[in-house]
């Protein structure tokens, strides 16, 4: 009888120790979620490139860089098409489309510089913010990715992010990294998000 109670102790202790490894596996080929910032963002105040409109309101530009890195070694990430949407205040700014790229293990992608176009009621009221210091932009990203690890992808993943930004009377980001961390979405903004996009 001891050696049979002996002998079921040790397959316990095999099969938590088998557990543990296997737990830790999991949590090292578990993939990082990428990292996204906008490095870049500037609402030229004088800008000489804006565009009238058939009502006769002034478009003005919104400049901006975005940045993607993947912290992992292991996965490639597949991504959607990725939708960016700039905001003052509950207004719509304008909006851009990346169309869908693979990020390779361990690299950063620093997409070209792109200027768009801000709708005139939009960009008059903006402006004013900018020239007075009070400006706040804040981005959206809506987008989809799968891991591709040893070989296998993963399931497809929803991606919601979004970030806030001061722009300061010359019309470029402040703070010392002069940079936008977009972080995982609240619900509120996703339901916001879902709302204007389907």
């Amino acid at each position: 009888m001891r050696e049979a109670k002996n002998f079921y102790i040790w397959i316990l202790q095999v099969l938590g120790l088998l557990g543990l490894l296997a737990l830790c596996l999991w949590l090292s080929l578990r993939p990082r979620n990428p990292t996204v910032t906008v490095v870049e963002l500037s609402l030229p105040p004088g800008d000489n490139r804006t565009s009238v409109t058939d009502d006769g309101i002034n478009n003005g530009t919104l400049h901006y860089n975005l940045e993607i890195e993947n912290q992992n070694k292991d996965s490639n990430i597949y991504f959607d098409d990725i939708l960016l949407t700039f905001y003052n205040g509950q207004d719509r700014a304008t909006e851009d489309r990346i169309l869908a790229f693979t990020l390779g293990k361990g690299k950063t992608q620093r997409m070209a510089a792109r200027d768009l176009s801000v709708d005139g009621r939009i960009w008059k009221a903006l402006r004013n913010a900018v020239l007075n210091a009070t400006a706040e932009v804040k981005v959206g990203v809506v987008t989809g990715m799968r891991y591709k690890t040893w070989g296998m992808k993963s399931k497809h993943h929803g991606v919601h992010l979004q970030g806030t930004g001061k722009i300061g009377k010359d019309g470029k980001l402040l703070g010392k990294k002069k940079k936008i961390n977009l972080k995982h979405a609240s619900k509120k903004w996703r339901v916001k998000a879902s709302h204007i996009h389907n």
